[in-house]
């Protein structure tokens, strides 16, 4: 059966004009939102297991899903230590198979997450956001990673960030976010997956063959870019 998948449908033709704005706004205005409780859980619970692993090299899926990509990223990198973080039960739940011993998949609120992956000093080699919810509206700009205030302590983790996207503004956003924040030259490019799909959108869009689109970028460990008192201290009992 050929996949049928809609292309991304939106008014915007280029890169949002509020978008420098925004990203200055996150670079000046630390993000102090209390963090929720379940995820303070499940970042313990990750960062117990990190620690078990014994100094392997940290690969983050930001936004797993259903966790095949962490499957797959576990083994394409089997001496890294792998971890899926998803909002979603019922996603995480699906079945894909065994999970790789070097392997962790976790409920936790993305946003806080990444507060406290930061403020334990994590620095991953490897960090995924694979095809993040396009928000297509113009007026929905806040509610992509490139337009939201948790971006710096996105890019401050450091480590070879990759995003992927079927709609190519949404990388070329995300570039131009990364040289405004880190100085860094970022760009959108079209690539052709592998066989293995790392996601099942990614399947889904290649076989109906939609253009797809990523960013890869070298970013150094730089805590230093968030604003004074973004990061939340860390308490013994997480």
């Amino acid at each position: 059966m050929t996949a049928r998948s809609r292309p991304i449908v939106t008014c915007q033709t280029g890169p949002h004009r509020d978008l420098a704005r925004r990203v200055a706004r996150a670079l000046e205005h630390p993000l102090r939102k209390p963090l929720a409780e379940h995820t303070c859980e499940a970042f313990a619970r990750a960062r117990a297991w990190l620690e078990r692993r014994g100094g392997a090299s940290l690969i983050l899926d930001a936004g797993c899903g259903v966790g095949l990509s962490t499957r797959r990223l576990a083994e394409r990198y089997p001496a890294a230590a792998v971890i899926g973080v998803d909002r979603s039960a019922e996603r995480l739940s699906r079945d894909h198979g065994r999970l790789p011993t070097n392997a962790l998949m976790v409920r936790a609120d993305l946003v806080d997450f990444w507060r406290l992956a930061l403020a334990a000093g994590w620095q991953p080699a490897r960090h995924y956001l694979l095809y993040p919810n396009p928000y297509p509206k113009p007026a929905h700009l806040k509610m992509r990673w490139q337009g939201h205030p948790v971006l710096p302590m996105i890019l401050a983790l450091g480590g070879r960030l990759e995003l992927r996207s079927n709609w190519r503004l949404y990388v070329e956003e995300f570039a131009l976010a990364v040289t405004q924040v880190t100085g860094e030259s970022a760009s959108a490019e079209s690539f052709v997956p592998d066989v293995a799909c790392l996601t099942p959108f990614e399947q889904k869009y290649h076989a109906s063959g939609q253009a797809l689109w990523r960013l890869v970028v070298d970013l150094p460990h730089a805590p230093g870019l968030v604003p004074r008192g973004g990061v939340p201290a860390l308490t013994s009992e997480r």
